[in-house]
């Protein structure tokens, strides 16, 4: 229900737009947005039972949403560093923060300042699991010759904590590219309106003993059943932020 009759027009508005925009009928979207967060008919577009159309126009809507965000946060940070955990949130949250129906693996290649030089989405599944090869992210990272690079993926269940999956993957990657002298700096984890940071946690994995494998890695998202405290998820004050910076 609406706060005020202020709301009530905002939401009047965005009903009509986002029906001009996908097909769908006004009456479906305001039966809708009367018992649920209208804001979720676009995050969860099966749960209106539309047509293939629409979920199309849907789908476009929102991959047109993703890319402004994105361009909107680049004019905005053209000139700033991916120096902090909290910073790296913020990026990839402009990627993954919407993704509720599968898993998507991203990986963050930066120069010897820590500036992007390129992201890629190295892999997407269900909303279980993602099927990721160590291999694809070497060779991105070889053509991106960069000096580190930040891991990504998003936890459809909207629970950031970090899996033993999680955990066993990261090492890998780690493991692969430390001979080569490439610092894998963090594991971001991406769960709506949450994240962790295996940095920020003191759970980023260390070089391993045993030889990594190339192989394929079914990344499955068995995530545990509680939250993180506020202490994870809270911004670092000025003082604070020079501890949870990356160190070369």
């Amino acid at each position: 229900m609406a706060l005020n009759p202020l709301d009530d027009q905002l939401i009047a508005e965005y009903s009509k737009s986002l029906s001009r925009l996908t097909g769908i009928p006004l009456d479906k979207l305001q039966q809708y947005g009367s018992a649920n967060n209208l804001l979720n008919a676009l995050e969860h577009p099966y749960s209106l039972e539309l047509t293939s159309a629409q979920i199309r126009k849907v789908e476009l809507l929102n991959a047109f949403l993703r890319s402004h965000r994105f361009l909107q946060w680049e004019e905005e940070n053209a000139k700033q560093v991916i120096s902090s955990p909290e910073m790296a949130n913020r990026y990839f949250s402009i990627h993954l923060a919407g993704i509720k129906d599968r898993e998507r693996f991203m990986v963050a290649f930066l120069d010897r300042k820590n500036q992007i030089i390129e992201t890629k989405v190295i892999s997407e599944g269900s909303v279980g699991e993602a099927q990721i090869y160590p291999r694809n992210i070497l060779k991105a990272a070889l053509n991106a010759d960069c000096s580190s690079m930040i891991l990504a993926h998003n936890h459809p269940s909207g629970v950031p904590t970090p899996s033993p999956e999680d955990i066993m993957l990261t090492q890998t990657i780690v493991s692969i590219f430390a001979p080569l002298h490439i610092q894998v700096l963090d594991h971001i984890i991406i769960a709506g309106t949450n994240f962790a940071s295996l940095a920020n946690l003191g759970q980023m994995p260390k070089v391993a003993e045993h030889i990594p494998g190339y192989s394929g890695l079914r990344h499955s998202a068995r995530e545990a059943n509680t939250l993180y405290s506020a202490e994870h998820l809270s911004f670092p004050t000025p003082e604070e932020q020079s501890e949870h910076e990356w160190e070369r």
